[in-house]
Formats: C-alpha cells, structure tokens, sequence
C-alpha cells in the first residue's frame, strides 16, 4: 500500500487471486505494461488493429478485464485531484519525450458513497462484458471488500493481516 491508498494493481491482483487465480498470469502480464495503455485497450473502444494477445470472445468470460477497467476507471474518477488538469498533460508530456512509464494508479481511502459508486461500476462493466448477474455482483463484492480493507489500513490479504499480527 502506498501512502494516502492503495495501488490500483494491487487490488486487481488481489480480487483476481481471490475469485479467478488461474487469471493471475494474465495479470502479471499486463502489469508490466503501462497502466493506463493496458486501460484503454480494455475498453469499449478497444480495436481490433490493436490486439493484448487474446481474442475477445477469451476477454469476455475472464474476470481480470472487468476488474481491470473497474478499478482503474475508479482510480481515475476517484484518485488524488492534484495528478488532474494542467499538471496531468506536462506530465505526460514529460513521459513521452524521457519516456518513463506513467506513476501507478493509486486509490485513496474511499467513502461509504464512493465504495457504493465503485460498486456500481464493476456491476456496469460486468454487464457490458457478458458476465452473469451473480458473477457480477461477486466481483463488485470482491472488490469492495478489497477497498474497505484498504479504508481501514489493512493489505486486503488475509494472510498478510494475520503476519502483521505476529
């Protein structure tokens, strides 16, 4: 966890080991890419010029897509204000030309009204992707617990919580 919240790729990681960890190499994968590509390659707009190594009737059955694009979309909608607007530009800006990677995408400590948008917006995305009714609502519950756990100053592994403990 950083300071202020949690990497967004640490709750993508972590709902998928809890609900799909056969996914967790798909993962791995994307999470050596830049975060915000791997994002928009993921979503609605995706082409099919511009590939991740999979087909889509393979993205629409998996997890990892539908927690990808939730979390990162919170992250986005909910994250730290000051990575927002002018300074957001001169920072990719700067990206481009000394070609770093964009900063990770980080989630504060979320309200009870911001936790209730999030899930919200896992269940809009699961349904955009095919998934179940049920299996939607598992993974919008994943998730949140995940960012509750977070909002409380827990790792969200439990696991970890029990090591920490020793």
């Amino acid at each position: 966890m950083t300071s202020g919240g949690v990497r967004a790729s640490e709750v993508v990681r972590d709902v998928v080991a809890e609900l799909a960890a056969e996914e967790l190499p798909v993962v791995d994968g994307l999470a050596a890419l830049d975060e915000e590509i791997v994002a928009r390659r993921m979503g609605r707009g995706r082409s099919e010029q511009d590939p991740l190594g999979f087909g889509l009737d393979e993205v629409a059955v998996l997890v990892t897509p539908v927690v990808w694009l939730s979390v990162y979309e919170a992250a986005r909608q909910l994250g730290d204000q000051a990575a927002i607007g002018a300074a957001r530009g001169v920072k990719a800006v700067g990206r481009k030309i000394f070609r770093r990677p964009a900063a990770p995408a980080v989630i504060p400590a979320l309200s009870h009204e911001q936790l209730r948008e999030v899930r919200e917006l896992v269940l809009k995305v699961a349904a955009e992707r095919g998934l179940s009714e049920r299996r939607a609502e598992t993974i919008a519950d994943a998730v949140v617990v995940r960012l509750t756990l977070t909002a409380q100053g827990g790792q969200g592994r439990p696991d970890a919580d029990a090591a920490d403990a020793d």
